[in-house]
């Protein structure tokens, strides 16, 4: 195979994606190729990844579990911290029990997995992150797709499905920052054998979880809880036959005990709000700021703040102009979303400050024109 010519090609369309290398700690400001700058592209929407109580709990987890689990949660890697855990997760999210994955993106798979044998259909949004379409190819149905957060288009679709299905959605969704109506969806998945599945990796631990009886739920740990891993919640038999049959779950060494001790302490922080209500704060700045600029910013409630720019080459260009003047916000370009929608995605954080957001939404005023 010629990957020379596969990799020329990315360039030559500006689909071409490349690593920047940060030099300290996450934060809202970071040392990037050398260079210090505003990080607006991060997903340590609580500003936890850095937080003094959440390391100084990663520490105390290493001094007594050490770095690594050394096996998969069925052989010898299940620790008393992953257990305490996932009791904390479920309680959170008022389930009968949480399971932990060590990503989200396996988790996703791992759901799947599990399900091969039980469904007959399964109805997607078009616009779900890419580890729910992976997991479907995985599970051998074809991918079919309703209409974005449309449940006129949902609905066509289940009327021509039949046996036992799936209706799968992002919570909040990743490249458009809006959120799905849960309260709908169930009604829906109510009156036609269906499993309501959601993905709120976005959501978790800036929006109170709204997970509905007898519906699949995972959520990421990597994002506001500023950890790593994943979880599933649900009712006590889903969780446990996921256990029994979910192939990622069962062949994938456990993540680090210490990252759960780590991340109890996250969910402390998140149950007391603080930092919540910063973030809040800082998403109505936002929006108010760059609706007094005139900004074509995408609706949105949550962290994730989209300016849908089009061309790939303008939105690269737009962001690397910004990066020079010490903003570091990334180009989104297809296939992450559709054709023409290229996109600065801005993400914000507890700990930025107004005169940052300021400063940000001015440039990126500047540069448009």
């Amino acid at each position: 195979m010629d990957f020379s010519t596969k990799l020329t090609k990315l360039k030559q369309n500006h689909l071409y994606r490349s690593r920047k290398v940060s030099e300290n700690a996450q934060g809202t400001q970071l040392i990037v190729n050398g260079k210090s700058v505003l990080n607006f592209c991060s997903n340590d929407y609580l500003s936890l990844a850095n937080h003094a109580q959440v390391k100084e709990a990663l520490k105390q987890g290493v001094d007594k579990y050490g770095v690594g689990s050394g096996a998969s949660h069925l052989v010898s890697g299940h620790s008393s911290a992953h257990h305490d855990l996932e009791e904390a997760l479920a309680d959170y999210t008022g389930q009968d029990r949480a399971l932990l994955f060590s990503t989200g993106y396996t988790a996703n798979l791992g759901i799947f997995s599990a399900l091969k044998d039980e469904l007959d259909w399964v109805l997607q949004d078009k616009l779900n992150h890419a580890s729910l379409i992976d997991g479907n190819q995985l599970i051998g149905l074809p991918i079919q797709r309703y209409l974005h957060n449309d449940i006129a288009s949902l609905k066509r679709k289940i009327a021509k499905q039949t046996g036992a299905g799936m209706i799968v959605t992002d919570t909040v969704f990743s490249m458009d920052g809006d959120r799905a109506n849960i309260d709908d969806l169930q009604k829906i998945a109510n009156f036609s054998n269906a499993i309501l599945m959601q993905d709120d990796a976005h959501g978790f631990g800036v929006f109170k979880p709204n997970i509905p009886q007898n519906s699949i739920y995972m959520a990421t740990l990597g994002k506001a809880a500023g950890t790593m891993g994943a979880f599933v919640a649900g009712n006590e038999d889903f969780i446990e036959f996921l256990i029994q049959k979910s192939r990622p779950y069962i062949y994938t060494t456990a993540m680090s005990p210490a990252i759960c001790v780590a991340t109890l302490k996250s969910l402390e922080l998140i149950k007391k709000g603080e930092q919540k209500a910063k973030l809040r704060a800082n998403i109505d700045f936002f929006r108010n700021f760059s609706t007094a600029l005139g900004l074509p910013i995408e609706a949105s409630n949550s962290a994730i703040q989209p300016l849908i720019i089009g061309e790939s080459e303008k939105a690269l260009k737009i962001s690397q102009t910004l990066f020079n003047q010490g903003f570091y916000v990334s180009a989104i370009r297809p296939p992450t979303v559709p054709k023409n929608t290229a996109r600065l995605r801005i993400t914000l954080s507890a700990d930025h400050t107004q005169s940052q957001i300021e400063q940000l939404l001015n440039k990126i005023k500047h540069a448009l024109h």
